[in-house]
């Protein structure tokens, strides 16, 4: 227990209900109060999360003097523009992902980040997970040798937002979500990669974008569905790495194995998921005496063994037990700003990529990157 982190949440749709859920599990989290355009629907919200003061506006909520943290969860071309003016404001800034629609955009954030001297911390769940945190310790303690590629990848038979069943039609507009499959999915399966690989930068890219199942015809009349389902992407990084990609929305395959990453001395591979069913266990692989060794791993047996025994480890129990954790300065804020920023990158890359044909460079990246804020 340590002192209270005073919250201000600005966005009561889909992801705001679900960041109040995990902050009611955090006890040092104070969520003061929420905001949304629809103010009957913060008020719902509110009441259901018993949160006291409710806003319309967020340049009102912004003005309380009593708020030091602020959640944007927006949809992805409001992060910017709403992330700045809390950083301005002088609020720490806890984004959910993507960091931005573009990364001309998510440059900006982490640029005003540093002039205001507040911390911006982007939502990247999967580098919390029990596996991430296995495979971590296995290459920090040089079981793996030097890394030289990753496999970064997401399934789901059939789940397209809004199209098939479930979400709004913002997800699918390009305009408001700046892409698809890629940024929605694909986003904490490439950070998870980069956060293993150490973030190494990015040279070139390679990739194409597909929509071409069957759409549902009533909500196909009632959505405009310009981004993609499938993204596909093969990334060349400094130093000889490498990384591809394969992110499904919908996919006519009963599943995808799960995010990988291999070195001179052993290889990972992550569970794989379909449609949140665990398909496949986390796996370690390895030579020894000249026998291959494929090893499992029991990831609770592990994770309950270091919450006794590490310091702090409760503060990486998820992003926002390590937010709230960061804040009050029990442990130092890891890098998900910068890990979101590159993985924006490589999308914006594999985006690029498909647009003109052919493989892209970084430099070519950075020189198409505009912004896709939309003005508040």
């Amino acid at each position: 227990m340590g002192r209270k982190v005073r919250i201000g949440i600005v966005g009561a749709g889909l992801i705001g209900k679900a960041h109040l859920r995990n902050y009611a599990k955090i006890a040092d989290a104070e969520v003061v109060a929420v905001c949304d355009v629809n103010e009957r629907e913060a008020q719902n919200v509110a009441e259901q999360f018993q949160v006291p003061h409710v806003y319309s506006d967020f340049k009102e909520l912004l003005k309380r003097d009593d708020i030091e943290a602020i959640d944007v969860c927006l949809h992805n071309n409001l992060h910017a523009p709403v992330t700045v003016a809390a950083l301005q404001a002088g609020k720490d800034v806890y984004c959910e992902k993507p960091i931005a629609g573009t990364y001309y955009d998510g440059t900006v954030m982490l640029d005003m980040a540093a002039q205001c001297g507040k911390n911006l911390h982007i939502q990247l769940g999967t580098l919390y997970r029990k596996e991430t945190k296995a495979a971590k310790a296995l290459i920090d303690g040089g079981m793996l040798g030097k890394l030289y590629h990753a496999r970064a990848t997401g399934h789901r038979r059939r789940g397209r937002p809004f199209i098939d069943g479930y979400g709004t039609p913002a997800f699918l507009n390009q305009e408001i979500a700046a892409g698809g499959a890629l940024i929605d999915m694909g986003v904490y399966h490439i950070a998870q990669m980069l956060y293993l690989l150490d973030t190494p930068k990015v040279e070139r890219i390679s990739g194409k974008g597909y929509r071409e199942m069957e759409v549902d015809a009533r909500r196909a009349q009632q959505a405009e569905f310009n981004v993609e389902e499938l993204g596909l992407g093969f990334v060349k990084f400094a130093g000889g790495a490498t990384m591809d990609i394969c992110e499904a929305w919908s996919i006519h395959l009963g599943s995808i194995e799960g995010c990988s990453v291999v070195g001179t001395k052993g290889g990972i591979r992550m569970p794989a998921y379909s449609d949140q069913a665990v398909l496949a266990p986390f796996s370690y692989h390895t030579t020894a005496c000249d026998i291959d060794l494929n090893c499992t791993v029991n990831l609770d047996e592990m994770d309950g063994r270091w919450n006794q025994l590490k310091e702090n480890y409760d503060a990486y129990a998820s992003s926002q037990h390590h937010w709230i954790a960061a804040l009050q300065g029990r442990v130092e804020l890891l890098p998900t700003a910068h890990i979101a920023l590159q993985t924006m990158l490589i999308s914006e890359g594999i985006y690029l990529s498909d647009r003109l044909g052919r493989e892209v460079s970084f430099d070519e990246i950075m020189e198409h990157s505009r912004s896709t804020a939309i003005p508040l």
